[in-house]
């Protein structure tokens, strides 16, 4: 009986050999070769089947029911819920509460009904029975605690269940290959054979995966691109709040956020996200109100700032929950067309809860953080700002006002600084400012 055949293939150029190297000789690049499987052993390999090619138009459209997770905030990322058949890979960083997240859903899939399965590689059975009746789902979740893929994926094939957990990717080996569980080509592998088994049986499949130090998930790439959602679980360990946001998702919208808080039973949705988010009223200098938009939610936030003089050559500029490049470029845009002096200057900007916020309707904010914490001078109660600010100084304006001013006007804003053209709203006046210098007049007259 022959022996499954494995070869190393460069992740750069493509390149076969045999055995692995260092550095590739076609490309020359250091440490790209990776395990793969060339023809596996006799017997696994599916009899060849003609393929049928046809219309798209006489494509049957299959609108399955999707299956509810119990959990409101996840159903909304997810798009209404999970897909039948469906591949999910759920990333976070240790401890953020991806393990708790995924056993409340499976214990409220289990008693809807349905049959719901976690494979756990990292936990004992005893180990999830604690979690699990903490959280109060052990009467209707199966465990399986297996790291071997063969082992894994027979036993969903016979337990055939609706949906299942696999805790962690990285944590299944195949014994086709001889490298270590985690590795590229065991990762790859695991994903492949698991898609494959979800589309057969149409089995919903939940994959958690480890991320790296910049917070991205862990393994190859091409992992993101075999599985139908990508999940990112984001929040600090030692704060209450947790974000889940969709960077992937064929079946939904990537642009909703699910907003869970941390107890002492498990992961609860927050139901007004903007309270604990923000206090309503600005802290003192250096702190300004964002009403932003994730997805169709509008959230109020606190945007908060620290100016202080720098000993170093090159000053410090650091963010949390705000892009590093935006913020350069802000304090660019301020030094040259409104006069505030940075240069020699450490700068510090944060998100207040935890969140992270991307959309450039967070640059007025922003800059009006920067300069109230320069001046100590702090900004008015009531008062919000949101715009975009271009590198010629002006301000453009953004979508979904109605709906950040109606959030804003519930926790106390009567009064927003906005681009010019930003139509008003009942309660709230609008500041109009056609650029940065003239809306730091109005945020800091």
């Amino acid at each position: 009986m022959s022996k499954t055949l494995t070869a190393y293939t460069c992740s750069s150029c493509g390149h076969q050999t045999p055995k692995w190297m260092g550095r590739c000789t076609e490309c020359g690049e250091w440490n790209t070769l990776v395990e793969e499987v060339v023809r596996a052993a006799p017997g696994r390999r599916p009899a060849a089947v003609r393929a049928e090619v046809r219309p798209l138009s006489e494509v049957p459209a299959d609108r399955a029911t999707r299956i509810p997770t119990g959990l409101g905030e996840l159903d909304r990322v997810l798009g209404g819920g999970l897909v039948p058949g469906s591949l999910v890979l759920v990333g976070g960083e240790p401890g953020v509460g991806k393990s708790s997240l995924l056993l409340q859903a499976l214990g409220a899939i289990g008693a809807a009904g349905m049959r719901a399965l976690l494979v756990s590689g990292e936990e004992s059975p005893a180990q999830v029975r604690l979690r699990a009746e903490r959280l109060g789902v052990t009467d209707h979740v199966q465990v399986l605690a297996e790291t071997e893929l063969e082992a894994v994926c027979d036993a969903i094939a016979l337990e055939r269940p609706d949906v299942v957990v696999v805790d962690s990717v990285q944590t299944l080996h195949s014994a086709d290959l001889s490298s270590a569980p985690g590795s590229v080509a065991q990762v790859r592998e695991a994903a492949d054979r698991l898609l494959r088994l979800a589309k057969r049986d149409n089995i919903t499949i939940v994959l958690v995966g480890h991320v790296t130090k910049d917070g991205s998930v862990a393994g190859p790439r091409v992992l993101e691109h075999l599985v139908d959602a990508v999940l990112q679980f984001e929040g600090d360990r030692y704060r209450f709040l947790r974000v889940l946001r969709a960077v992937k998702n064929r079946f939904g919208s990537t642009n909703e956020i699910g907003i869970f808080e941390m107890t002492d039973a498990g992961l609860s949705p927050v139901a007004d996200p903007s309270a604990a988010f923000s206090s309503g009223q600005p802290s003192g200098p250096g702190s300004v109100l964002l009403p932003a938009i994730e997805g169709t939610r509008p959230i109020l936030v606190e945007v908060q700032a620290l100016v202080a003089e720098s000993d170093l050559a090159m000053p410090r500029r650091a963010a949390t929950g705000f892009d590093r490049n935006r913020l350069a470029m802000i304090l660019a845009v301020l030094g040259r067309h409104a006069g505030v002096p940075l240069a020699s200057s450490d700068v510090f900007v944060n998100v207040a809860g935890g969140v992270r916020i991307d959309e450039p309707a967070a640059d007025l904010a922003v800059a009006v953080a920067i300069v109230s914490a320069l001046r100590g001078q702090q900004a008015e109660d009531g008062l919000a700002c949101f715009g975009e600010i271009g590198l010629t100084g002006g301000l453009r304006p953004v979508g979904h006002t109605d709906a950040r001013m109606r959030e804003a006007r519930k926790l106390g804003v009567s009064a927003v600084v906005a681009p010019t053209g930003t139509a008003g709203f009942d309660g709230v006046a609008v500041r109009e400012a056609a650029g940065i210098a003239d809306a730091l007049a109005e945020a800091l007259p």
